[in-house]
C-alpha cells in the first residue's frame, strides 16, 4: 500500500462554503487546471455524489478514474477511494478534513494516498504528491475565497 501525505491550508471562508465547493464536483474543471472532465455517476438520497468519474490531463500524467465518496454527517470530513484500478493508479484514497476555526476561517487538511500502476522512484513520487496537494489546496482556496 502507498504511503499517505498530508497538507493543510487556512481559507478565509466559513466551513459550509468550503464543503460546498469541495462537493460541487461538476464545477471542478472550472477551477482545477488538470481536470478536463468530471462526471457525477451516482448520488446519495441527499444529493451528494457517491461516485464520480474524473478525466485528468496534467501533461505527463493523464488518467481516467472513478472515486467513491463518503461524507461525515456534518460534512466536516469528505473521504474517497478508487473504485477500480485505472491506467495510472492501482489504488487511491484520501480525505478532506474541514475544521471551522471559529473566526470566519476554515482549516482544510488534505490527506492523499496513491499507489501508481507505473514505477516511480520514491523521491519523485513524494515530490509529485507534494506538488499535486499544494496545487489542489491553493486552487481550492482561490475558488472558495473568490465567492
Amino acid at each position: 500500500m502507498a504511503d499517505s501525505s498530508t497538507q493543510s491550508i487556512v481559507i478565509a471562508a466559513p466551513a459550509e462554503r468550503v464543503a460546498a465547493v469541495i462537493s460541487d464536483f461538476a464545477s471542478y474543471p472550472e477551477w482545477t487546471e488538470a481536470l478536463k472532465r468530471v462526471e457525477v455517476l451516482e448520488e446519495y438520497e441527499d444529493g451528494y455524489a457517491s461516485q464520480v468519474r474524473f478525466t485528468l490531463d496534467a501533461g505527463v500524467l493523464a488518467d481516467e478514474y472513478t472515486l467513491a465518496y463518503e461524507y461525515a454527517e456534518d460534512i466536516s470530513r469528505i473521504e474517497w477511494s478508487l473504485v477500480e484500478p485505472s491506467k495510472m493508479q492501482k489504488s487511491q484514497s484520501g480525505s478532506y478534513d474541514i475544521d471551522d476555526n471559529g473566526d470566519g476561517t476554515t482549516t482544510v487538511t488534505y490527506t492523499l494516498s496513491v499507489e501508481l500502476a507505473v514505477g516511480m522512484l520514491g523521491m519523485f513520487r513524494r515530490k509529485a504528491e507534494k506538488m499535486i496537494m499544494d496545487t489542489a489546496l491553493k486552487q481550492l482556496k482561490r475558488r472558495v475565497e473568490a465567492g
